[in-house]
């Protein structure tokens, strides 16, 4: 059964800094290129950031550029995925959620999300 289980979001105020955890498991997720998106109210879905599969390539959305660190820890059959985001904004607002993909394919198992607050 594949999971994607996020955690750690919460209440911050704005310069404050949050790490978010994503544990994948149900599939050889060490293979597979991870990513974390956002949705904030009556906004679309936004990209975040990405990591590939060893963790040796990340790319960031500009708007988090700087700020945001995506890492992961492939070393166990659950895969962690993370998000370390610092100097928080209230823009920052949102569900965040981790999805997973094989290279080159659409991202195709994604989580439920878990809600990150600034406060300004």
């Amino acid at each position: 059964q594949v999971q994607l289980v996020e955690s750690g979001g919460g209440l911050v105020q704005a310069g404050g800094s949050l790490r978010l955890s994503c544990a994948a498991s149900g599939r050889t997720f060490s293979t597979y290129t991870m990513g974390w998106f956002r949705r904030a109210p009556g906004k679309e879905r936004e990209f975040v950031a990405t990591i590939n599969w060893n963790g040796g390539s990340t790319y960031y959305a500009d708007s988090v550029k700087g700020r945001f660190t995506i890492s992961r820890d492939n070393a166990k059959n659950t895969v962690y995925i993370y998000l370390q985001m610092n100097s928080l904004k209230p823009e920052d607002t949102a569900v965040y959620t981790c999805a997973a993909r094989q290279s080159l394919s659409d991202y195709q198992y994604w989580g439920q999300g878990t809600q990150v607050t600034v406060s300004s």
